[in-house]
């Protein structure tokens, strides 16, 4: 497939409008050759095994790799992050969370978790594997609002780990700036979700150890302003 010379300048959604998974996975290639070698190489590899876990998941009308890639993707162009441990847990991040059991084996216990985030540490580190626990969602209360708990959780597990708030907030830049994109119900369900993790985002990035410089941060800060524009948009409409 041919793609334009401008591909690397692109927004990430109008590649996925315009060109879809392959024009994502040619923006992923021309990021990673910034890189040297070995990191391209685990980049790659990691790039692969998210592929295969959700080979068979979907995000409304794209395939769900689509949103690993722009995460990833964001995290390199818009974040400038050139640590590959990071990158590689932001094309994994929902890898334990979907798929624990896949990822722990076929002698995975009852709960696949533990074993699934092991079984990362092995292949990538220890290090990946913590960053993808962190951004991983745990069991919740069936007798609290599952919203409740998210945001919780979120501000909990970043509070503990700086560059685990980079990639979340990527994934939250794709969910929630992104959310025009999403069609039918999961717009409104989708906003009301996120609009309340606006400002725990807005005080994890201002932060002094979140590890991004400060363009960067007011880039992140120009993206949640227009999140809570979006979601406004969508949630205030008068009766």
């Amino acid at each position: 497939m041919e793609f334009p010379a401008y591909l690397a300048t692109m927004p990430m959604h109008a590649i996925t409008e315009i060109h879809g998974e392959p024009g994502l996975l040619a923006r992923f290639r021309l990021e990673i050759e910034a890189f040297d070698e070995p990191a391209r190489q685990r980049l790659t590899a990691a790039l692969d095994l998210a592929a295969e876990l959700h080979r068979d998941d979907r995000r409304v009308r794209e395939p769900y790799l689509n949103h690993l890639l722009r995460v990833a993707i964001r995290m390199m162009h818009h974040y400038q992050v050139r640590d590959v441990d990071v990158i590689v847990a932001g094309l994994l991040h929902d890898a334990v969370e979907d798929h624990p059991a896949e990822l722990a084996g076929p002698d995975a216990p009852a709960d696949p978790t533990p074993a699934a985030l092991a079984a990362l540490a092995e292949r990538f580190g220890p290090r990946v594997a913590r960053l993808v626990g962190a951004v991983t969602n745990p069991a919740y209360d069936p007798g609290r609002d599952r919203h409740v708990q998210y945001r919780e959780h979120v501000a909990a597990s970043l509070d503990r780990e700086p560059w685990a708030r980079v990639i979340k907030v990527s994934d939250f830049t794709d969910n929630g700036v992104g959310v025009i994109h999403t069609v039918g119900p999961k717009v409104a369900r989708s906003a009301a979700k996120y609009r309340p993790l606006v400002p725990v985002f807005r005080d994890l990035i201002a932060r002094p150890d979140t590890p991004l410089s400060a363009p960067v941060k007011r880039h992140i800060f120009a993206q949640l302003d227009l999140a809570e524009e979006r979601f406004s948009a969508i949630l205030d409409q008068p009766n």
